[in-house]
């Protein structure tokens, strides 16, 4: 087998494949999930929702994967599948600044549960926090294991629908 190009965020995030596609929760995961079915986004769906979030204004992945369940008429939207494709139109919008482009996906505003700043993102937390400060944001230091986090999250959420 030969090695072939990597493939670029941008690719990635262009590359639906067969999605999205609404699936029966299997028993495994009917048992965090409960029953029902689920949603597999395609990614540019959770990179259109991510850039609907206004500046001063943020979103979280489960709000995400709410809206997209609703749209989809699911139970869920999945967890996995979703945050990984929050973490490439993260990496794209980067790939794009690095090429020049100017409208890119504000995926800062994009927070984890709980308001939490995403460690995975493009230049980790500290990048993070200081795009949301830039927007007017106040950020509070982590706790333990818990990343910091947005004060007062619930009061900016964007919304979605």
């Amino acid at each position: 087998m030969t090695k072939g190009k990597r493939k670029s965020w941008r690719e990635k995030l262009n590359d639906s494949k067969d999605l999205p596609r609404v699936v029966p929760i299997d028993e495994r995961m009917g048992r965090r999930w409960g029953h029902g079915t689920m949603v597999l986004p395609a990614p540019q769906e959770v990179d259109e929702l991510m850039r609907k979030v206004p500046r001063g204004k943020v979103t979280t992945v489960n709000q995400i994967r709410e809206t997209l369940a609703r749209r989809h008429g699911a139970t869920i939207s999945c967890p996995m599948v979703t945050g990984i494709f929050v973490w490439v139109a993260a990496n794209a919008a980067e790939e794009a600044v690095a090429e020049g482009a100017g409208d890119i996906n504000p995926y800062w505003r994009t927070l984890k549960s709980g308001g939490e700043l995403n460690q995975k993102y493009p230049g980790g937390v500290e990048q993070q926090a200081l795009n949301l400060m830039l927007e007017g944001h106040e950020i509070e230091p982590g706790r333990g294991r818990k990343s910091p986090r947005v004060k007062g999250f619930e009061s900016s959420l964007a919304e979605l629908d």
